[in-house]
């Protein structure tokens, strides 16, 4: 059964369009409670209860409003976080013992956008099937439960406090951050109060970039879509390192005290490297080939995994690994929380670096990538790429160009009309070269 609403990543879209609208977000809570209510074995009088915690967007309050009053009147319990990093939603549902996390985020879009992600009662992206069996009640009449029976909320005034805690908790408790000066970029967004308290109380000297949101200005040219804020904080203050989460806290770049920007690839091989029980790494389609061999040359097995996080927890699972992640910045450390959390990656390298009295830089001396050029179109929603001819014979030709020593791949983004355009070689200006040739021939069918 294909899906209409739910892409790798929940429902997202541009706020007041279809689906990111009040209404819509009143039936999806009214749809996602009744099918809570239908999945869980409750006590006569137990009730089902569900946390929504959301990022700095404007839009938020609105979607927030409208997704608790479909719960509600589908008979299921609030919880009201408030601005919380997405993977705390996930801890927070697990640690209280509910039903369902709802996050109010588009992660790293502009505030123009908006969307909404769920978690199980263990802290993982619901099941397909689960998504599914929700858009089909969409298509149901809304109705309402009796007063009586009607779902109550309230906010929940320790949910920071309670993250924080968790979060200091997966560093080691013989180290600490002492001595150490750290720039640290919040996006504006869901991190913002969470993120300073953690490393501050950790030891660390902070200096503070993106930590003053507005409800418009989230990723706006700061966070880990943005490096270059970091990266000037960091020469600026003579800074040790800089830490940059995007607007909902799940994903993570650094920059090292020379100003260089280490990706999802690196920050987890630092980990990897670090970590004497690790039995194996889940990268993504995406991930540099140079990190491929330089895992496999720790001697661990190494797999791709389809791009988006679900994937590559899915992919871990399967093989019993701990560690994965996207170069974007997505890291999961399956022995500290069960989804990817950009405060919580951050600190494991931290305590890498600590333990061996090393920097970023030296730590990754024996590291090297190949060049590679990622070009997003635009294309129109349906395009069918994969089966276009032209597109073909030009990944053909390129793949022969590459001839064994680098990789072609053409990818649709799962939350915008875009087709990306990966290539990857030994030689950066033939990786450029063919990039923007492949991109050429999108864009001239494409339209």
């Amino acid at each position: 059964m294909s899906r209409r609403y739910f892409g790798t990543d929940g429902v997202r879209g541009r706020v007041g369009e279809a689906p990111i609208t009040p209404d819509f977000c009143l039936r999806l809570g009214y749809a996602a409670g009744k099918t809570l209510i239908a999945h869980e074995k409750l006590r006569p009088t137990e009730r089902p209860a569900v946390i929504v915690g959301k990022d700095t967007r404007i839009s938020g309050y609105m979607l927030e409003s409208a997704l608790e009053a479909g719960f509600s009147a589908a008979g299921v319990d609030v919880y009201l976080a408030g601005p919380l990093p997405t993977p705390a939603i996930a801890y927070l549902t697990r640690a209280l013992r509910l039903q369902v996390g709802v996050v109010i985020s588009a992660s790293h879009n502009p505030f123009e956008d908006n969307g909404i992600k769920f978690f199980s009662a263990a802290g993982t992206k619901l099941p397909d099937s689960v998504e599914l069996e929700i858009e089909a009640r969409l298509d149901e009449p809304m109705g309402c439960e009796p007063s009586s029976k009607l779902g109550k909320a309230q906010r929940i005034d320790d949910a920071r406090g309670r993250y924080v805690e968790f979060c200091k908790n997966t560093f080691p408790n013989e180290l600490d951050l002492r001595g150490m000066k750290i720039a640290l970029d919040c996006a504006h967004g869901a991190a913002y109060m969470v993120a300073p308290k953690v490393f501050h109380e950790l030891g660390a000297e902070l200096v503070l970039v993106g930590v003053e949101p507005n409800g418009t200005n989230i990723n706006e040219k700061v966070g880990a879509t943005s490096p270059q804020s970091i990266r000037a904080a960091v020469l600026e203050s003579g800074a040790d390192l800089g830490i940059a989460l995007d607007g909902d806290g799940d994903r993570i770049v650094m920059v090292d005290a020379k100003g260089g920007v280490y990706d999802g690839d690196k920050l987890l091989y630092v980990i990897a490297k670090a970590d004497p029980a690790a039995n194996g790494v889940v990268g993504t389609l995406m991930s540099n080939l140079g990190f491929e061999h330089a895992v496999q040359r720790l001697g661990l097995p190494f797999a791709r995994a389809k791009v988006g996080d679900r994937y590559v927890l899915e992919l871990m699972h399967e093989k019993g690994w701990k560690l994965g992640g996207e170069n974007s910045g997505h890291i999961i450390c399956l022995d500290r929380h069960t989804t990817g959390d950009g405060i919580i990656a951050g600190l494991q390298v931290l305590a890498a670096l600590r333990r061996q009295e090393t920097t970023l830089d030296d730590f990754c001396g024996d590291l090297v990538f190949y060049p590679q050029k990622l070009v997003n179109v635009p294309v129109r929603a349906g395009f069918a790429w994969a089966s276009n001819q032209a597109i073909g014979a030009a990944v053909e030709a390129a793949t022969a160009e590459l001839a064994g020593r680098g990789r072609v791949l053409l990818r649709p983004s799962g939350t915008e009309p875009l087709l990306r355009v990966m290539v990857e070689g030994e030689e950066a200006a033939v990786v450029e070269r063919i990039a923007h040739s492949l991109a050429d021939v999108v864009r001239s069918v494409a339209v």
